[in-house]
């Protein structure tokens, strides 16, 4: 097998793509071949030791991945050899073939893409599990998503709109507030050239957002939260956007608004059966054509730092697909 291998993860430019043994899977485990890897964010983070989760060196990065199972380790009995899943297991998509826990595979339904499945777990789990269980979003109600063109953003999108709320999308540039009225969003603001709050003001008749989803953090954050309406919930997803903010704790009393926090792989871990019954549910939607993943491009393995430097730029709409 082949594979980038992080052996010092001081950045980008360290990774190596080399040949390695290709693993025998252990017990509870499986080997896939791998079709299609997403970059993430947090794939970059990884990388530069900057992540919360830090694994053993060396390590082969790439979160989240789809292929086709080429081997079962000893007490795999839900899924087969030549089986087509999707799996998020934190490491190990950047490369060819990887072993996997079976427990983290989620079996693909037949018209299921493997690139669309490599950009499908992370994203839409997290969106779902914000929107409709941190924030218990209603029909009818209105969603502001920052970061909107970005992968959870026009995942979040879509969720919304699917549960039947209004979606107004922002973004930095009209190029991507364009991408966000395709995927179904009702009104869009270009916060690079536009003042927030004034446009939420007008979007909303003064009332603000009944949800906020924020995967971007940093300068956006303060203005957003005061603009919520009475009784909103503001998700702290992420911050994609770098600084951490501070927000006045008065404006949750103010508003009688609340910070909710998402941290949806920990929600995975503590509460399989519930994380299990909100995939059932994404992959019915997926079937059905109600959602579908926003490539931005895909590009060969071979050419994952190219991919890394493209994320940075900040130009990416939807998610980059690495494939083999």
């Amino acid at each position: 097998m082949q594979a980038w291998l992080c052996e010092n993860p001081v950045g980008v430019e360290a990774l190596t793509w080399q040949s390695l043994p290709t693993p025998e899977p252990k017990a509870g485990e499986v080997l896939i071949e791998i079709k299609a890897a997403s970059l993430n964010f947090p794939d970059l983070l990884i990388v530069q030791n900057k992540y919360q989760m830090k694994p053993a060196l060396p390590f082969v990065p790439g979160s989240e991945y789809a292929g086709v199972v080429a081997a079962l380790g000893e007490g795999v009995t839900h899924l087969q050899v030549g089986q087509s899943v999707a799996c998020l297991s934190g490491t190990g998509g950047f490369g060819t073939h990887t072993v996997a826990p079976a427990a983290m595979c989620m079996p693909l339904p037949a018209g299921f893409s493997h690139v669309d499945a490599a950009a499908f777990i992370m994203t839409y789990a997290t969106s779902h599990h914000a929107l409709l269980d941190r924030a218990q979003l209603k029909s009818g109600e209105t969603v502001l998503v920052l970061g909107a063109a970005g992968g959870v953003g026009t995942a979040a999108i879509q969720i919304a709109k699917a549960h039947g709320a209004r979606v107004i999308a922002a973004a930095s540039s009209d190029e991507k507030c364009a991408l966000c009225l395709s995927i179904g969003a009702d009104a869009t603001i270009n916060y690079s050239r536009q003042n927030l709050r004034d446009e939420i003001k007008q979007l909303t008749a003064g009332r603000g957002p009944d949800v906020i989803y924020d995967p971007v953090g940093g300068d956006l954050a303060e203005p957003a939260f005061r603009s919520i309406a009475w009784r909103g919930r503001y998700l702290v997803v992420g911050f994609a956007g770098g600084p951490i903010p501070s927000l006045p704790l008065n404006l949750t009393l103010l508003k009688g608004a609340s910070l909710v926090g998402v941290f949806w792989g920990d929600f995975a871990r503590r509460e399989p059966q519930a994380q299990a019954a909100m995939m059932a549910e994404l992959a019915q939607w997926y079937a059905e054509g109600k959602i579908k993943p926003v490539i931005d491009q895909t590009m060969p393995m071979s050419e994952l730092k190219a991919a890394y430097a493209h994320m940075g730029s900040r130009g990416v709409k939807g998610k980059l697909v690495m494939v083999n």
